[in-house]
């Protein structure tokens, strides 16, 4: 048996999945975040979680618009993701651009929800707002997945193939990049 020692500081469960969250606003404009609070919630209807503080800029955009989207950077994309999670969109808007502008990411328009998509990144999810909960410093925003979205190439016979997509993981205060496949589900059981 391993010996085991109590940890303190930051460590709550890692690796967890990195990603830029978009979102508009009539009167704010668009904004760009990184967020690694986030996760999975339900396979049907497909729905999904992201976490942010309620003086986060793109906080009241969020929950105005009732809709944002999940956006899946690659390792090629890790300084403009840490940019978008250090540089604030109310900052940015002071000085007359946005932070896709600042960042040199590119907004293109979403097919049902009003949040822009990231063109550089491989895998897109629009979501609209289902709930808001508040958890703690963080409010938990429960978005249904209404659209998804795919780079062709980054497919094999229409599935989403992820030894083409090199994600990037957030992993207690430091970036990641996933490796490699070491079994799928239910493999144990053959």
């Amino acid at each position: 048996m391993h010996e085991k020692t109590e940890l303190s500081g930051l460590f709550i469960l890692a690796p967890v999945p990195v990603v830029l969250v978009a979102c508009a606003h009539e009167e704010l404009g668009r904004n760009l975040l990184t967020i690694a609070w986030c996760g999975i919630d339900c396979s049907d209807p497909e729905t999904v979680h992201v976490s942010i503080r309620p003086e986060r800029h793109s906080y009241r955009m969020i929950a105005e618009s009732g809709c944002f989207t999940v956006n899946m950077p690659t390792v090629e994309m890790t300084k403009a993701v840490d940019m978008c999670g250090v540089i604030s969109g109310s900052d940015v808007l002071d000085s007359e651009g946005d932070k896709f502008d600042t960042v040199g990411l590119t907004a293109v328009p979403a097919k049902i929800v009003e949040a822009p998509l990231v063109a550089e990144c491989p895998v897109n999810l629009e979501c609209t707002v289902k709930n808001v909960i508040p958890v703690g410093v963080h409010h938990m925003f429960i978005g249904e997945v209404v659209a998804k979205h795919a780079d062709k190439e980054v497919l094999t016979d229409g599935k989403l193939d992820f030894s083409k997509i090199p994600l990037i993981t957030y992993v207690n205060g430091e970036y990641w990049s996933l490796g490699q496949s070491v079994g799928r589900y239910g493999f144990s059981k053959k």
